[in-house]
């Protein structure tokens, strides 16, 4: 028994669980006075950006290059870039129906908190590129300045474009390079997992500080939609992409929930797809058996790209201020709102921070923005709820494709 103990809290998932509780009950009787801890968490969160754009970099490439050469390349990348897209549209479309069910606005009276101007809100922040801006700003100008500047998207593009150069190399010029860049990849794994090593104290020091800052006062004004917004995550975290990864995968929706404890917490801690990336890709290859090339390819585009729980946050929200203002909304604001949070969600970088893509989906269905401010104080608590669901969507992919590009 006492072995089966030792065991288990030398899990890294359970050491970081333990420090969530302890440092959100260190923030809570410290309040304020708990942002000392607040150098450790950041200690942490640059430590994994350190490591996490070279990773991409050098993941993608090594998995366009593998896929590249392949007849399930093309099949791969119109399936991964159909699954976020899918997968976005059903979550935010959940939302929507939860909003209706459930109704978190009615019976909220904004007047009463409206003079905490806790953030200036303004149209300018919901400016939604058009379509031929988001691809423009797609293709880097200057690879390098894409590197330093940490724009994902840009890095994605040209990693993908050269691994897929790598393949069309005549000969076998090519193959002392990829192996190469194998290398690198396994070197990156051992400095993350060294990394790893002081997530509970780093975790410790994000949740007293944020806990410290916010409080749980706030959450009492939007209590309702807080309860709806989660039971909407665990919905789709726990039925729907385990569902589908039973039926079409080879991997069981039980093991599969199983091995996602690890990156949930993760993602949960750190409020960030990027950050929690080494942690899925680990998990993904060595204990869902999904193939390096697949998981190096799928996994850090998901990163960028797949954001299922900002899309119920951008539609619940949009219900939420729609009830509070009693504004009956149109077919066609409904479809705004689908629209406008799935192409959102797609473009949202996955790191932490204010969501103000939900300002667009607001100003596309014509609803009032001023209420914002009482959201963005908690931001920090969805950002990390949303991120553990954008991450188990990402390894739902990551599965998804393996069996269907290698016919498994």
């Amino acid at each position: 028994m006492a072995n089966k103990t030792n065991k288990l809290m030398r899990n890294i998932g359970v050491q970081v669980v333990i420090a969530m509780i302890i440092g959100a009950l260190v923030g809570f009787i410290m309040g304020e006075d708990a942002s000392i801890f607040a150098p450790l968490g950041t200690i942490f969160i640059h430590l994994i950006k350190m490591l996490v754009i070279p990773l991409v970099l050098v993941s993608i490439i090594s998995g366009a290059a593998s896929l590249g050469d392949s007849p399930s390349a093309g099949k791969i990348g119109v399936g991964t870039f159909g699954f976020f897209i899918v997968t976005s549209g059903i979550a935010v479309s959940l939302a929507l129906f939860m909003g209706n069910l459930f109704k978190p606005g009615s019976g909220i009276e904004f007047s009463v908190h409206s003079g905490q101007n806790l953030m200036v809100v303004t149209n300018e922040h919901g400016a939604l590129p058009g379509v031929m801006d988001t691809f423009i700003g797609m293709i880097p100008t200057n690879v390098f300045e894409s590197l330093t500047g940490g724009n994902i998207l840009q890095i994605l593009v040209f990693s993908i474009f050269f691994g897929i150069a790598l393949t069309k190399v005549k000969g076998d010029g090519a193959k002392p390079i990829l192996a190469t860049l194998n290398t690198i990849v396994d070197a990156f794994v051992w400095m993350i997992n060294c990394v790893m090593i002081i997530a509970p104290i780093g975790v410790f020091g994000l949740m007293a500080d944020s806990v410290g800052t916010f409080g749980f006062d706030a959450l009492e004004v939007v209590f309702k939609l807080f309860a709806v917004f989660v039971a909407a995550i665990l919905i789709y975290g726990f039925l729907f992409f385990p569902l589908i990864v039973q039926l079409f995968s080879k991997v069981s929706a039980k093991q599969f929930i199983s091995a996602m404890k690890k990156p949930q917490v993760m993602a949960l801690s750190t409020a960030s797809s990027m950050a929690t990336l080494p942690v899925n890709m680990e998990t993904c290859e060595n204990e869902l058996k999904v193939s390096k090339a697949t998981a190096a390819f799928v996994l850090p585009l998901g990163a960028t790209i797949n954001m299922s729980g900002n899309a119920i946050y951008y539609g619940l929200v949009a219900m939420f201020f729609a009830q509070m203002y009693g504004i009956d909304l149109s077919i066609t604001a409904y479809a705004a709102i689908v629209f406008t949070s799935t192409l959102g969600a797609i473009g949202q970088a996955g790191v932490p921070g204010p969501s103000f893509l939900v300002v667009a989906v607001l100003l596309a269905a014509g609803i009032p923005i001023d209420g914002l401010p009482l959201l963005f104080a908690l931001d920090r608590i969805f950002d990390m709820i949303r991120t553990s669901l954008n991450i188990t969507g990402d390894a739902a992919c990551a599965l998804i494709m393996d069996k269907y590009t290698q016919g498994k």
